[in-house]
This record gives structure tokens, sequence and C-alpha cells, in this order.
């Protein structure tokens, strides 16, 4: 059977992408897939729309914490990429602790990097790479949708976008799902009203 190459955008701030991102972490053990962790902002996507203040506010520091997350892909790689997206994204939504300095920091310790990549923070010429990175995903979905954005077989989608992470089989099932789905070329949207609140357990 031939392996299903992945890629997975994600931006550390978002929330569905972290709950779709647990999805595809068990998918890799049901099925032969290999995944890609590719980094977005939102604050780039968003900057020049009319957005809720609320929103704004929301975005206020996201270039932080994309950044540390860029500097470890250029510097250490994919397997340091992904364990530290788990590491910081577990302090955010499950343990609901703010991207600060120190909670960033604890993540790179966590994971065995040096702690100095913290600096990357507030250092804007990552910038240009995420924006590449970034536009590497959002070109084969359109600006309209946003994280998590998924690639495979020389297709591109927004989404899933789930409430709670299935596990084991159920996870594989609802992948084999997405590839048939997905592999249809005149598909484009496919959605309804949430009415379950975002369980991150």
């Amino acid at each position: 059977m031939t392996t299903t190459e992945a890629e997975f955008w994600f931006d550390p701030l978002c929330p569905f992408a972290w709950i779709t991102s647990r999805w595809i972490l068990e998918v890799e053990k049901v099925r032969d897939i290999k995944v890609t962790w590719r980094i977005m902002s939102l604050a780039y996507l968003n900057a020049d729309k009319d957005i809720p203040d609320e929103y704004r506010e929301f975005l206020k520091n996201a270039w932080e914490p994309v950044r540390v997350a860029q500097a470890v892909d250029q510097e250490y790689g994919q397997e340091k990429l992904a364990e530290l997206y788990t590491a910081l994204g577990t302090r955010r939504h499950v343990q609901k602790q703010e991207y600060t300095r120190e909670v960033i920091m604890d993540a790179l310790t966590e994971v065995g990097l040096p702690t100095d990549l913290v600096d990357a923070m507030d250092d804007s010429s990552y910038d240009e790479a995420i924006k590449a990175s970034h536009h590497l995903g959002m070109d084969q979905v359109g600006n309209d949708v946003g994280t998590p954005t998924i690639a495979m077989n020389g297709q591109a989608f927004f989404g899933p976008v789930i409430a709670k992470a299935p596990k084991g089989e159920e996870a594989g099932k609802l992948w084999d799902g997405f590839q048939l789905i997905t592999a249809y070329p005149y598909v484009y949207e496919l959605k309804r009203a949430r009415t379950h609140e975002l369980d991150f357990s």
C-alpha cells in the first residue's frame, strides 16, 4: 500500500486546528499516512480584513508563537516542530494558558529545545518564511478560509473542523471518508451549524 503524504497547516493559536491535529495524529497510528506540518498565520491572513474588534484582540500577539514555531522548523526540523506544537497547544488549549514568554520557554524545555529560541517571538526576520509557508497552503484553498488546512493527493481543503477528535479506528474511518470526499474534484464545501462545544480532551 502506498503511503499517503498529507500536509497540515496550523497556527498554534487556533483551537480548531488543534483538535483536528489531534485527530490526524490518531490517523497516523491506524492508517498508512505521513504528516508534514506546515505553518500558517492567522494574523497575516486577517491583517487587511474587516474583522470584529474581539477577534482583532485575539490576534494581537499571534505572530509570536508562530515565529517560534518557524525558528524550530528551520533549525531543528519536522520532528521537533510537531513536538513543540503539541507542547504549545496543550498549554494553550487544554490548560488555558496564554502564550507568554514564560509559557513558550516552558514548552521549549519540555521538548528538549534551547530556551533562547523564545527570542524568535520578537524577530520579524522569520515573517517572510512564515508567509511563504502560509501561501503554500492558503493559495490552494483561498483566503476566505484558514486553518486547519490539509493537502493530499493533489487536493487541498480547509478542514475538517471537528468539535472532538476521534480515537483509534474511529479516527481512521473519518480519514477514509475525508479522503473519499476530497478525491472528487468538484466538491467545494460541506458544512453544518456547530452544535457541540469544543472538546480538547
